[in-house]
């Protein structure tokens, strides 16, 4: 006898297809990471930015699980998100940072602080494995071997460089099928065409799902947690004005921290 759940289940698979069912099947309880975000470890800088960035919540909406092999694009320094989820993972799962390496030398002081500071606390990081990221190598992880691929507020900037294609293809290459691409950035507005905005770091939700899903990805799931409607989105130095960088400095500061970080949409992908 078939239950009105059973059937649920039947038609989404049909809906979306097996492996596209399974990622929507496979989530993750927000309780699991708020734990996480209160360890000594972190930096006061990135805790601060928990109000805006809901890293238990986005995490959970991936669908992240602790044995899972994650790939987190460009941590850079900051390593907001290395934080949380490689000591969690740490003898249970892998956590790779695909970061750009000393290849590219404008990005060589960053790339070495990121390196310095998984020295620095191996009872942490000693099982980071860093890998270098770049639109046009292919070499991020092995073929078909990846749970999840993750990056946050790098889209913008793929585009403007045109860098899209070749770092999407680079995702879908290293990712098993069903394999999860998680994606989060500064939502555009829609009265105005990309190429407007997108020097001021801001995409197009529409834009940045069609240019996915025509590289082999499949939509699963969109997700408001990381929204802000305080964010009119026509700043003077686009998403830059706003925390944490404050291009504009002491202009008009407490205007722009009371908008907070920018509006982002966040968006679950499965490799088709």
């Amino acid at each position: 006898m078939y239950t009105s759940k059973s059937l649920q289940r039947a038609f989404m698979a049909l809906l979306f297809g097996f492996s596209a069912w399974a990622a929507l099947a496979q989530t993750q309880d927000a309780r699991v990471f708020e734990p996480l975000l209160s360890l000594k470890h972190r930096s006061s800088f990135n805790v601060v930015r928990d109000l805006y960035r809901h890293p238990a919540q986005t995490l959970a909406f991936f669908g992240v699980q602790r044995n899972s092999t994650v790939i987190e694009i460009l941590p850079g320094s900051s390593a907001y998100y290395l934080e949380i989820l490689a000591p969690w993972m740490r003898g249970h799962g892998r956590y790779i940072a695909a970061n750009r390496d000393e290849s590219l030398p404008q990005y060589v002081p960053d790339h070495l602080k990121l390196l310095e500071r998984l020295k620095a606390q191996p009872d942490l990081y000693d099982q980071v494995l860093v890998t270098p990221f770049r639109s046009n190598f292919h070499s991020i992880a092995p073929p078909n071997s990846v749970d999840f691929v993750i990056s946050f507020r790098n889209l913008h900037n793929w585009m403007e460089r045109k860098e899209l294609t070749e770092s999407l293809q680079t995702f879908h290459q290293a990712l098993k099928k069903g394999g999860v691409l998680g994606i989060v950035d500064h939502r555009g507005r829609t009265d105005l065409s990309q190429e407007q905005q997108v020097s001021m770091g801001y995409v197009r939700q529409d834009i940045a799902i069609a240019l996915i899903e025509a590289q082999g990805f499949q939509l699963v799931g969109v997700s408001e947690v990381n929204s802000n409607p305080k964010d009119t989105k026509d700043h003077p130095e686009g998403v830059w004005t706003l925390p944490p960088t404050f291009r504009m400095k002491d202009v008009d500061r407490s205007k722009y921290e009371a908008i907070g970080e920018s509006d982002r949409f966040t968006l679950k992908f499965v490799k088709k």
